[in-house]
């Protein structure tokens, strides 16, 4: 039996697979609040301990960078390390993944009920691929093509630093600047960015925020009550937050896809833009997605996709834990 976990700022994943690469079965699974527990070692302790399973292999996406099988989670205050993880749950041994690097894995377990395409690309498109997810946080993360297919690799870009465009975005730079000093493009393409830009058009009094709006957001998650809105018309000010995060959006995923020439394709993951599709496939995102000057013939012929699949980074970390327990089994041979 594989154990695999997707550790999330919000929810953590837990579950049981079985089968081979490119046919794992979930046998079990169960959802958490992660800041309600004090680390995955908890999380994954209370999964356990009501299912009596021998395990032969555990892998773990992490949001936040993996560095010597440990991680120090920017939207948790966890430190991860896969040998305490191992020794605490009395395990062989687990492997920490990166979520998005995991994500990345989970792409080849997918199938085409599991995409919706935004921009069709050249004909045979093939080369390298790129990941940008927003949720949370903005993971990035890159999909080297090599004869046998696809070598994922992680990446930090989602922290590096916001580039605005316009002078819109330049103000929206100043405003967020004076809150966080570095501003990043996780502090906009995110849960919590889509709010940050909200309060940038309530507080620089570009659109008036109703009354009615404002206690709503204070008794409800503000992110989430800004895009509902939004997406229903219901007032101007999240309809045009909504707006700006989708331009920013397409713009640094054609920022990624240029870092990594992805030909072979971009796929846009993360909790968000699911449930925000029918802004994705208005000319918002693929406009500021191909703006990229003398090189936009370059991003035209790319394809873009939308994972619609929320297990894609568990579905990636029981991949690897697959993977994993293959060799040892082969080694061992």
């Amino acid at each position: 039996m594989i154990l695999a976990g997707d550790i999330g700022g919000t929810n953590t994943r837990v579950a049981f697979f079985e089968g081979a690469p490119g046919a794992l079965k979930q046998v079990a699974i169960e959802v958490y609040p992660s800041r309600e527990h004090s680390g995955p070692e908890e999380i994954a302790g209370k999964f356990l301990a009501t299912r009596n399973q021998p395990i032969e292999a555990t892998a773990l996406g992490i949001a936040g960078p993996v560095r010597d099988d440990r991680s120090q989670t920017p939207n948790l205050p966890w430190v991860v390390e896969s040998t305490h993880l191992a020794a605490e749950l009395k395990l062989p041994a687990v492997t920490l993944l990166n979520d998005l690097e995991a994500n990345a894995h989970g792409i080849a377990e997918l199938g085409e009920t599991d995409f919706v395409t935004l921009n069709i690309g050249a004909s045979g498109a093939h080369g390298n691929r790129a990941l940008i997810s927003a949720g949370t946080g903005l993971g990035e993360a890159g999909l080297l093509s090599h004869p046998d297919g696809y070598e994922p690799f992680p990446s930090e870009g989602g922290h590096c630093d916001f580039a605005p465009r316009n002078e819109f975005e330049a103000d929206l730079l100043h405003y967020l600047t004076a809150r966080f000093q570095h501003v990043s493009y996780e502090r906009v393409l995110s849960g919590p960015g889509l709010f940050n830009i909200y309060q940038f058009l309530r507080d620089t009094g570009r659109n008036e925020e109703p009354s009615w709006l404002a206690e709503r957001i204070a008794t409800h998650d503000p992110s989430a009550t800004v895009s509902q809105v939004g997406l229903e018309g219901g007032a101007e000010i999240c309809v045009r937050a909504l707006d700006v995060f989708v331009a920013i959006y397409g713009a640094e995923a054609g920022n990624l896809a240029l870092k990594m020439m992805s030909l072979g394709g971009v796929f846009i993951g993360g909790g968000i833009a699911p449930k925000i599709l029918a802004k994705l496939r208005g000319p918002a995102f693929l406009d500021a997605f191909t703006a990229k000057g003398r090189v936009s013939a370059l991003l035209q012929g790319m394809p873009v996709r939308v994972i619609t699949n929320d297990k894609t980074a568990l579905l990636g970390a029981a991949r690897v834990a697959t993977l994993a327990a293959a060799r040892a089994r082969a080694s061992g041979a």
